[in-house]
């Protein structure tokens, strides 16, 4: 069987539906590296700043692991940016989309609101309003959203910062998509997870 029998999905059978569920499942366990061949296109996305956004991804990236993040935040951070090529005016929404079967609520939350979040620094000078963010006020990840935006986004933007390459951080996102989707143990919905941990920062400072 190459192809399944039906032209209409409504005519299809069982056989072919576990047939197209076969090649789907073996199409999805390459997500990980279409990914990184993506982040690569970050180069051709926006320029004007002093940094390409692949370099911008992997600095924030490369300071969240240097804060002793754990996995999730890292790969977070690092494709926090991955909507801008094809999604430009809601970026984060897109790249949330991307993570959220595979990350903790919290991680997909702050992904998905960066955008609003980053208007503080910058929503005053094209018309936008820097206080946008504050509609979110009382949610559980306000902080955290705060905080991840503070330290880790718009903070990346330095030629001068030591960055990590696309490869160091290639085994941490082939890791988190090879996770079972949506499996709660990983959502931890509710739950929170602090952005940096000093104790694994020094062990990483220290290989």
């Amino acid at each position: 069987m190459e192809t399944v029998k039906f032209t209409q999905m409504k005519d299809g059978d069982r056989e072919d539906y576990a047939f197209l569920t076969e090649h789907e499942t073996e199409y999805a366990a390459g997500t990980a590296d279409r990914l990184l061949a993506a982040m690569v296109e970050l180069d051709k996305s926006l320029s004007g700043y002093k940094v390409t956004r692949l370099g911008h991804s992997l600095q924030a990236a490369t300071r969240a692991w240097n804060a002793g993040a754990d996995i999730d935040w890292v790969v977070s951070a690092l494709l926090h940016d991955i909507g801008d090529i094809y999604a430009p005016y809601n970026h984060d929404e897109y790249a949330a989309a991307i993570l959220r079967p595979f990350v903790r609520e919290q991680c997909a939350w702050v992904v998905e609101k960066h955008g609003d979040f980053q208007l503080l620094y910058y929503g005053e000078h094209v018309g936008a309003n820097p206080h946008k963010r504050d509609a979110f006020k009382g949610n559980a990840y306000f902080d955290d959203c705060a905080e991840f935006c503070e330290r880790w986004d718009q903070s990346s933007f330095d030629p001068d910062y030591p960055t990590r390459p696309l490869d160091f951080f290639a085994p941490l996102v082939r890791e988190v998509f090879a996770r079972k989707t949506y499996d709660p143990v990983v959502v931890r919905a509710g739950q929170r997870e602090a952005l940096s941990n000093a104790a694994r920062a020094a062990a990483r400072s220290a290989t």
